[in-house]
């Protein structure tokens, strides 16, 4: 279920796939987005594992900072999104 207006252009998620180390990601990443960007990114990524992982939200609060709208927008796409996160936190068997 696709919610996207505008369609995405491929590019940038194929030379993703090109990348094989975390310090390649590290340094695509960096100059890719503002030191902000990286920061909301990773804190989204922390809160999405906690929720995954059971955690409750105060202790996500408490624990990684983020805001409990912050923690509601990640929550509701974990419910109803497209199912990226769990293509990482559920990885095929043969990925294993």
């Amino acid at each position: 279920m696709n919610k996207h207006k505008k369609p995405h252009r491929e590019e940038m998620y194929q030379a993703i796939l090109k990348l094989t180390t975390v310090e390649d990601c590290i340094k695509f990443f960096t100059d890719l987005c503002t030191q902000t960007e990286l920061s909301a990114m990773e804190q989204r990524f922390q809160v999405a594992q906690c929720l995954y992982s059971g955690m409750k939200y105060n202790d996500i609060l408490a624990e990684v900072g983020a805001s409990s709208a912050t923690i509601s927008r990640v929550n509701r796409s974990l419910q109803d999104g497209e199912g990226g996160y769990s293509l990482v936190f559920d990885p095929p068997e043969e990925a294993k």
